[in-house]
């Protein structure tokens, strides 16, 4: 990353990368928006590097780890005929059955952090699957900003079923016990929602920032939830209150957690909204959670 103090940098300027990530501001917009706060000897290059992933700077667990066993493999796509591809991770010395985790991206496709995490997951003690729904358009193109712009021309509904398809898949893989969850992160975060809606038989279901189901949809939900916010993010966060109102209405098993004076995205260690400690904090009980729901 740029060598910008995080601390020097008005939360207006991380409210427009959000713009910016999420397809509510384009580039040119972006740009001229954020040479508002090219002051004091910043320039609006210097602030776009520091905004910008560093995936290269920030893996925790490398893709050779002799811990773990990944490769890449194709499940059957529900639309078209087609494959979708994924990362499947697990320790190399497992020796008994592992719970199952779906790892699913933000709305890029499956980039290096998402990669790193669905590794994470599997030495923390399971077998990982991380699609990439942008596979049918050629797959996660190197970079982010193609890949929102890839991601946006798939159809809603389909890459929908190619994540359940994904927990098909992992439920009846010969080292999965047939326990799954899914963690999501931002846009994977809704998916991770719309599963524990759609699919009765999940296991566990952790949001990070992801955006909710309507009331309606709550009673339809089976597995049991931990659900992951920031607090300056106003767009997700907003809609927990009315979430949590139909969650606790309907008798559901949840546990929600709103991490202050954090962005969102915080998880992204790639990133400068990365919270440390929040990160880890959120991070922990997230494996604690599917530890005790899916061994």
């Amino acid at each position: 990353m740029s060598q910008i103090n995080k601390e020097d940098v008005k939360q207006e300027v991380f409210d427009l990368y959000d713009d910016y990530a999420h397809d509510r501001l384009d580039r040119r917009a972006f740009v001229q928006k954020l040479s508002l706060f090219a002051v004091g000897g910043l320039t609006v290059s210097a602030l776009m590097s520091f905004l910008m992933p560093d995936y290269k700077g920030n893996v925790q667990i490398g893709a050779d780890d002799p811990r773990l066993k990944s490769e890449y493999i194709n499940y059957p796509s529900p639309k078209g005929g087609g494959t979708i591809k994924g990362l499947l991770s697990k320790p190399k010395d497992a020796k008994n059955k592992l719970g199952g985790i779906i790892v699913v991206h933000e709305n890029r496709g499956l980039n290096p952090y998402i990669e790193d995490v669905a590794r994470r997951a599997a030495l923390a003690g399971f077998v990982s699957l991380a699609p990439d729904g942008l596979t049918p358009l050629g797959g996660y193109p190197g970079n982010d900003d193609e890949g929102r712009t890839m991601q946006s021309k798939r159809n809603k509904a389909e890459m929908e079923e190619d994540f359940i398809a994904a927990y098909e898949y992992l439920k009846k893989h010969k080292d999965c016990n047939g326990k799954v969850g899914v963690v999501g992160f931002c846009y994977g975060g809704g998916i991770a929602n719309m599963m524990a809606v759609r699919v009765p038989d999940l296991a566990a279901a952790v949001p990070f920032y992801g955006s909710q189901p309507t009331a309606a949809e709550v009673p339809q939900i089976k597995a049991p939830l931990m659900l992951h916010y920031a607090s300056l993010d106003t767009r997700i966060t907003a809609g927990w209150t009315a979430y949590e109102a139909a969650l606790k209405e309907n008798g559901k098993k949840y546990q929600g957690f709103v991490y202050e004076n954090v962005n969102h995205g915080f998880h992204n260690d790639t990133t400068p909204r990365y919270d440390k400690a929040a990160a880890e904090l959120a991070w922990k009980r997230t494996i604690d959670f599917f530890s005790e729901n899916l061994k």
